[in-house]
């Protein structure tokens, strides 16, 4: 009861085809006065109202994406995980690397050392439950 069936839509006719979503109207709302919302953020900041300015700017213009800072690959090379996160420190201290990329590097070093963990775990309760079977067919011949 209050649950959905399995494989079954909880509303099957669905939205109308050509219905508008609201979000998209106030979009193109805004769209419609962006240079005067401009404008008039500009003059508030100007005046000294920065929130203004951000609130505005926020919903006019889209955020900036970060960007490679530079044109080479940066290149891990070989050497333990510690090694590979000593380098990625390095690199982003001599500016070699973004704040953005560093972070994903780092991220694919605490991804590779948890899989590398998990098969470490699996490899020794293999190796314990063996020794168990080994044991228990000593004690029962």
């Amino acid at each position: 009861m209050g649950k959905f069936q399995l494989g079954q839509s909880g509303n099957p006719a669905g939205r109308k085809p050509g219905t508008k979503d609201c979000r998209t109207e106030l979009r193109d709302l805004f769209r419609a006065h962006a240079p005067s919302l401009i404008a008039k953020a500009v003059e508030m900041a100007l005046a000294g109202d920065a929130t203004a300015l951000r609130l505005c700017m926020d919903r006019v213009v889209s955020p900036l994406r970060a960007t490679s800072s530079s044109s080479q690959p940066f290149i891990l090379g070989h050497g333990s995980l510690s090694v590979q996160a000593e380098r990625v420190t390095a690199g982003l201290a001599e500016g070699i690397l973004s704040a953005d990329q560093a972070n994903a590097l780092m991220s694919m070093i605490t991804a590779q050392a948890r899989i590398l963990e998990t098969a470490e775990l699996a490899r020794r309760i293999e190796a314990l439950e063996h020794a168990g079977e080994e044991h228990e067919d000593i004690e029962n011949p």
